[in-house]
Parts: structure tokens; C-alpha cells; sequence
């Protein structure tokens, strides 16, 4: 995991497109993603709350695979597909009724995650797609079986979990709880998971389905409980809440500005629009003027740091943290004169 929340990535990733070259008088599909360094940025606080719960993680060389092999890749009816580039890995926790579990997740989950799929469990002959959901599932289900068996928490302990993998053609997202995650394109927001909350439809119908209720009180709750209706942790609510993420696939384009990670002590008081609409115009400003790459100024960082600003004096009566990864970071530029 990398201690400094905000970094540029010193290794070039897949190539952008789609396009085609000429090799040998053959053309060549290439990876969708670019080359260039990608870069991210990160920002938390405890707000108005007591007590910090939450926490995020960045795992910048969690998988060191092809386009192709992770899957989704604009080259993937070729024999080599893709460049091999380490994939990376961004987490946001929220945590509830205590610090442990978001704290375990964010050193741990990422780290689960990468041991599943190495291990390789499952159909050989299943799709890409399957194979990463499997793996999400038995890593989310790793996580939540070691907070008992290593004494992490108390049961009524939870926390969020939304965590995406960036590979070059690809984004992958596994969501458990109400933290969000967002893809800027153009400044347009595209959301890529929905919260898990107790009066969603199908949320409803499961918990009821398994004898559980949902009251409101102060917002639709689960037993009158808690405000989510999947979590890490919160054992003392199975089976009606659980610990299964929902896992969705979104193909990186040249059209792709930022994706954003946060709890939602953000997107309790700023929407999906609002925050891409910010993060469009900071990125394209410190584009034209920013030195980019060279540690003095990463635009993903100051996006972060506004959003959250943006929540502050919005009155968020939560804990905050957003991380925020730039999709479009090519070439170290010089500032303007």
C-alpha cells in the first residue's frame, strides 16, 4: 500500500485507442488505455464527527499483468494481447460504530483481493467478468471471516468497502455499502456503483426475503439499525446485511477525465454532477499550467483537496475522504509564463 496519498506512477500503462498501426504490414489493435503516468490523489478528515472512521488505501503495483489478462482488452483477439503494466488498486471505507474494520480493510483488503485472484479459484472456462467477481466475493468474504478470526472487532463493528482496479482498458468496481464511486467523462458523471441502501428494491426484497425488516427511523434502517444493507463487519445483523459486493465493469475511453472514490460524508452533500463538474474544470486548468509528474503539483491531489473543502462548507456532519485518479495524465508539461 502506498504511504503518501498522492503520487504519479513512474510506469507507463497500456496504450491508448482503440487504433492500429502498421507492423510487418499488418495492422495492430492496441490497449485502450494510455500511455503516460497515471496519477492519483487523496484527502480525509474527521469533519464534524469525533472520532476519524474512515479510511482509504492505494495499492499502486497490485497486479503486474497484461491488458489481456486481466480481460476487457481492446487487443484481446490477439495472440499477446496487451502490454504488461501493473494494474492498480484504490479503496475508500467508511466505518461504523467504530474505527477497526475500515482500518483492517485498508490494509488488508486489497491484499485478499490480489491472493484470490492469484490462486486462480474457479471455472477456467469462465468469462473474465466471472472470474473478477468471483474474486471480489471470496476476497470481500476473506476480509469478513478474518474480523472474527483474528478478533479485529466486536460485532457490531462495520464498514463500506468501495474499491476499484485500473488496468489499461478497464475499471473495475466491487461496492459493499453506501460509499460511491464516480467516473468523470467530459465533466458528465457516470455513476459506476449504487449504494446499497435498505429501501432499494431489490435490497428490500432480499432482506424481507430472509425475515428481516427495514424501519424508518431517520431514513430507512435495517431493523431499525443501520442505514446500508451490505457491509463489512456487522455480524450481529446477518443475514440481512451482508458482506457481497456488487461488482461492474466500465471500459476506459479517451473521453475519461477522472474517477472518484468516496464516503459519503461527500455525497451526502455533493452529487455525482456537482463533484465531476469540479474535478473537470480544476483538472483541465492545472493541465495548461501545472508541472505535472514531477511532485510539485499533481492535479488528482487538488481535486481531492477541493471536493472535500467543497463538503466542509457544505456542513457534512460526516467523516470525508475522497481519492481521486486521473485517467488522462500523459507527458510532464512546463507551466505557462
Amino acid at each position: 500500500m502506498d504511504p503518501n496519498p498522492s503520487a504519479v506512477d513512474p510506469l507507463p500503462v497500456a496504450e491508448a485507442g482503440p487504433s492500429s498501426s502498421v507492423e510487418g504490414g499488418a495492422a495492430r489493435v492496441k490497449c485502450l488505455g494510455r500511455r503516460g503516468r497515471l496519477s492519483w490523489g487523496a484527502a480525509a478528515t474527521s469533519g464534524r464527527m469525533a472520532e476519524m472512521e474512515d479510511a482509504h488505501a492505494v495499492a499502486p503495483e497490485f497486479l503486474d499483468i497484461s491488458c489481456g489478462g486481466a480481460g476487457g482488452c481492446a487487443a484481446s483477439s490477439l495472440s499477446e494481447p496487451g502490454e504488461v503494466a501493473q494494474l492498480r488498486f484504490f479503496g475508500v471505507y467508511d466505518g461504523h460504530g467504530g474505527s477497526q474494520v475500515a482500518q483492517y480493510c485498508a490494509s488488508r483488503m486489497h491484499e485478499a483481493v490480489k491472493e484470490e485472484w492469484e490462486s486462480g479459484n474457479g471455472n477456467n472456462e469462465e468469462s473474465w467478468q466471472r472470474r473478477w467477481e468471483g474474486t471480489f466475493e471470496r476476497g470481500f468474504e476473506r476480509v469478513d471471516d478474518e474480523l472474527i478470526s483474528n478478533c479485529v472487532a466486536p460485532d457490531v463493528v462495520g464498514s463500506t468497502a468501495v474499491v476499484a482496479v485500473v488496468s489499461g482498458c478497464q475499471i473495475i468496481c466491487a461496492n459493499c455499502g453506501d460509499s460511491r464511486a464516480v467516473l468523470c467523462q467530459r465533466g458528465q458523471a457516470v455513476p459506476l456503483t449504487i449504494d446499497h441502501k435498505p429501501d432499494r428494491e431489490d435490497e428490500l426484497a432480499r432482506i424481507e426475503g430472509c425475515g428481516g425488516k427495514v424501519v424508518n427511523w431517520g431514513g430507512p434502517r435495517v431493523q431499525a439499525i443501520l442505514a446500508m444493507s451490505r457491509a463489512v463487519g456487522d455480524r450481529y445483523l446477518r443475514p440481512w446485511v451482508i458482506a457481497v459486493p456488487e461488482v461492474t465493469f466500465h471500459p476506459r475511453s479517451e473521453d475519461d477525465d477522472c474517477l472518484i472514490l468516496a464516503s459519503d460524508g461527500l455525497w451526502d452533500v455533493v452529487s455525482n454532477e456537482e463533484a465531476c463538474e469540479i474535478a473537470y474544470r480544476l483538472l483541465r486548468r492545472h493541465r495548461r499550467n501545472g508541472l505535472i509528474g514531477d511532485g510539485t503539483q499533481i492535479p488528482a491531489q487538488a481535486v481531492a483537496e477541493s471536493l472535500l473543502n467543497l463538503a466542509l462548507r457544505k456542513q457534512s456532519s460526516d467523516n470525508i475522504s475522497v481519492v481521486v485518479v486521473d485517467l488522462k495524465v500523459k507527458n510532464r508539461r512546463r507551466p505557462r509564463q
